[in-house]
């Protein structure tokens, strides 16, 4: 198990951007992928993007072409740069780990339309 801690939400006009960051601990583990969730109130926890340790990304239909995920420049993190968005990316993201596992507390993206 890893600890994983949030950082970068807020509340943004529709059209704007939010980079959302994420940090694991302890670093002397390689973590084979990280990524974000999110949840909508009154939704299933649905995949937003994930990266693996060697760089292959993933992203769901709903973000490709305005979500961008990568490794921070430190061990064992991981970013989201989150341009246009939408009123329907509000929701609670979620930052995961896989292999070792963890999950994150959650921080809190809310777009105005």
């Amino acid at each position: 198990q890893v600890q994983l801690v949030e950082s970068g939400g807020g509340l943004v006009q529709a059209g704007g951007s939010l980079r959302l960051s994420c940090a694991a601990s302890p670093t002397i583990f390689t973590i084979i992928s990280m990524g974000w969730y999110r949840q909508a109130p009154g939704k299933q926890r649905e995949l937003v993007a994930t990266i693996t340790h060697n760089g292959i990304t993933n992203y769901a239909d709903s973000v490709k072409g305005r979500f961008t995920i990568s490794r921070g420049g430190a061990k064992n993190t991981v970013l989201l740069q989150m341009n246009s968005l939408k009123p329907e990316d509000t929701g609670v993201y979620y930052c995961n780990a896989d292999r070792p596992s963890g999950w994150g507390q959650g921080t809190q993206v809310t777009v105005s339309s």
